[in-house]
């Protein structure tokens, strides 16, 4: 069983280190794809800064991500899961896990970039801005390419290969669930609905503090607990037997909540 995960925005800077060599990294032949990204994003940080912010839909107060995607190339590289930062990783809090749970996690932990296509908990890598739906120019000519499609025919036959057999738990949100989908009866695609009182009627909806820290302790319980699914009836009992309150329909696994 494998676990799919979105990355979060914001990052940790890693202060020392070598760095990142794109044959380390989940799946290496990626490699070539990595680095035409990677070198269209530094070109592109380089040249013009105003430029680039509108391109990564950047605010003002993260104008310095900029200036360090300009240096990727050589800055520090440090394990994807001190780099990612946020609601979800935070609640996963992958470094504190027992030393078996962090095993299970470089094995089956997998988190979808929109600079590396993929990488492991324990594969090294820059702080780094780049969403995935960013338009870069430089990527595949002077035309630009929209990542999340440049990724999906990248990452087609290496996930395939990847994964296959194996059954999937996908937590990733929109824009990185796109970037490639599991194909029909393999994977479970976790919701997590909030369930409140609103003018005395029951209602769910996705709220994202709540999607992203219960997804973060999820992903914990998985590890920690050595969770093995190789079904969505499977996976839902599993679920269940971890006291979530779960619906599931098809592929989709609702989890409902009331609090964090």
């Amino acid at each position: 069983m494998r676990i799919l995960l979105p990355p979060s925005e914001g990052k940790t800077t890693p202060e020392a280190g070598p760095p990142v060599a794109l044959p380390r990294l989940l799946r290496p032949a990626l490699g070539q794809a990595r680095q035409q990204v990677m070198d269209a994003l530094v070109r592109l940080c380089e040249a013009d800064t105003d430029a680039a912010m509108r391109v990564l839909k950047l605010g003002e107060r993260l104008r310095g991500d900029v200036a360090a995607n300009a240096k990727l190339a050589t800055a520090p590289a440090a394990a994807a899961e001190h780099v990612y930062t946020g609601v979800l990783f935070e609640a996963l809090d992958l470094p504190n896990l027992s030393p078996a749970a962090r095993k299970r996690a470089d094995e089956r932990v997998v988190i979808f970039s929109g600079l590396w296509g993929v990488v492991r908990p324990g594969d090294p890598i820059p702080a780094y801005r780049c969403p995935v739906g960013a338009t870069l120019p430089h990527v595949e000519g002077k035309r630009p390419v929209g990542l999340g499609s440049f990724w999906r025919r990248q990452l087609e036959p290496e996930l395939a290969a990847e994964f296959d057999g194996q059954f999937l738990v996908d937590l990733r949100s929109g824009p990185y669930a796109a970037m490639w989908r599991p194909a029909p009866g393999s994977h479970a695609a976790v919701r997590v609905l909030h369930e409140r009182l609103v003018g005395g009627e029951l209602t769910r909806s996705v709220v994202s503090h709540f999607n992203k820290a219960t997804k973060g302790r999820l992903a914990a319980e998985l590890l920690r607990e050595a969770v093995e699914a190789d079904s969505v009836a499977s996976f839902t009992e599993a679920l269940r037997d971890l006291k979530y309150r779960v619906e599931a329909e098809a592929s989709r696994v609702d989890i409902i909540v009331t609090e964090l």
